[in-house]
């Protein structure tokens, strides 16, 4: 059962996608010339494609999270400071995006480079200083995104510290109402995955791995074993009521083991280091796994987020409907500090207790550039034969912090799009006429 805000809904009911076939499901080994799979699952990959420049190269993996693929693709500064995969033929829905990097192999290269990630033009991560030394999701980037032109624009710009690296690339269709927030909900909003715990889990699994259901995009899960305070970890063989439902699918196994708090330390904390100045999607998991909990009214708990109270009386096998049976959790909280600290306060029983947290970053999406007006530049750049260090891929306006070189962008706001009003492509040694094209930019002001 979901509960979003105190407000309770049968997830049964929020569901509106037929399941008749299976997701689509893309998976691309950058680099690679022919078809992979990869083990332990023997899971497909498919050969190198729909890149816009970038040289294949052998590949380091940073991290154990990394598929075990044995090549990339590298995007040196000299074709351009912004490369892409565009993909076509995706059917229009809801996407779980993730985008692995790799380290080059070769000693003469940047063992760490740092570059952006936008997604259909918005801009959704950059990449942190030391990401390659952590086993754990700074491996990739995900996004969860609604492609609604039946395209997929992935994009990656150089920020002059070494070539951008990819790795792999997927593209996991999941359910139209799967992570419902609320107000804004498929209006010009990305979730961005910050972190996906499972608490009391032994080790770090995929969907896959949990005998997950397709629809839910095989996620990542990384194991907490400890809150850093005092704290028990559960587990149970039982089977779970609730668990696997549209239209998020969340596997059984994450409700079969938990962390519980402590009769010295009966509130459960948990701090999470975050971007400031953000707002911040939270789900929380729960399950009354507890063999010393039988029912209703023995465990009652607070929820706190950054010492407000934001569920106050959490009855896990009242709101669940019994015990062994999934709760979910959501709320949205804007964070102005570095810091997300989750508190659970029992206030009947002595000790809280969760068996999951999932944390995204709410990420307003980028109008973008009027399509014939991107076909007019791009036949401009064709005719007059651009050199390759201009780059021009992706949306020439947006993300607005890595526009085009020599492209003036204005947004219109009777068009809810971006328009090129001017073009500075003068003292680049170009030759050429002019396409007949160049009559699309409408807006066009100066040149």
């Amino acid at each position: 059962l979901f509960f979003h805000c105190g407000l309770f809904l049968s997830l049964a009911e929020t569901h509106f996608s037929a399941f008749s076939a299976a997701p689509y499901v893309l998976r691309i080994s950058c680099g690679a010339r022919s078809d992979v799979h990869s083990p332990p699952s023997n899971t497909l990959w498919y050969k190198d494609f729909a890149y816009t420049g970038g040289i294949p190269a052998n590949a380091t993996r940073p991290s154990f999270i990394t598929p075990l693929l044995k090549t990339l693709r590298y995007f040196p500064l000299s074709e351009g400071p912004e490369n892409c995969y565009n993909i076509d033929r995706v059917p229009r829905g809801h996407y779980l995006v993730r985008i692995y990097f790799g380290l080059v192999a070769e000693p003469s290269f940047d063992n760490e480079p740092l570059f952006d990630i936008s997604i259909e033009g918005t801009l959704v991560y950059s990449l942190p200083s030391g990401w390659s030394n952590h086993d754990d999701e700074r491996a990739f980037v995900e996004s969860l995104i609604f492609l609604k032109d039946g395209t997929a624009s992935l994009c990656f710009h150089s920020t002059g510290h070494g070539d951008p690296a990819i790795l792999a690339i997927e593209i996991l269709q999941i359910d139209n109402r799967a992570y419902y927030f609320g107000k804004g909900y498929g209006q010009g909003t990305i979730l961005r995955t910050y972190n996906r715990l499972s608490c009391g889990a032994k080790s770090p699994k995929f969907g896959a791995d949990l005998s997950a259901d397709h629809w839910g995009g095989d996620r990542f899960w990384n194991a907490l074993s400890t809150t850093g305070q005092s704290s028990d970890v559960l587990t149970t063989a039982n089977g779970i009521k609730s668990a696997s439902q549209a239209p998020n699918f969340y596997p059984e196994a994450l409700y079969q083991s938990a962390l519980v708090s402590s009769d010295a330390q009966p509130d459960l904390t948990y701090v999470m280091e975050v971007e400031p100045n953000r707002n911040y999607s939270l789900w929380l998991h729960f399950a009354e796994i507890d063999p010393s909990v039988s029912g209703a009214g023995e465990r009652v708990f607070d929820i706190l987020l950054n010492g407000g109270v934001s569920f106050r009386d959490v009855d896990v096998a009242l709101m669940a409907g019994g015990v062994d049976a999934a709760l979910v959790l959501n709320t949205t909280i804007a964070v102005s500090g570095r810091t997300l600290t989750l508190a659970l306060h029992p206030t009947k029983g002595s000790r809280a207790i969760i068996n999951a947290v999932e944390l995204f970053e709410l990420v307003a999406a980028e109008s973008k550039t009027m399509p014939d007006e991107i076909g007019a530049l791009q036949k401009l750049k064709s005719t007059l034969g651009l050199p390759l260090r201009f780059g021009w891929n992706g949306d020439p306006c947006v993300p607005e912090e890595h526009p085009w070189s020599g492209i003036d962008c204005q947004y219109d706001r009777s068009l809810g799009k971006y328009v090129i009003d001017g073009l500075g492509l003068g003292n680049q040694g170009l030759r050429g006429s002019l396409p007949q094209h160049i009559s699309l930019l409408r807006h066009l002001q100066s040149m």
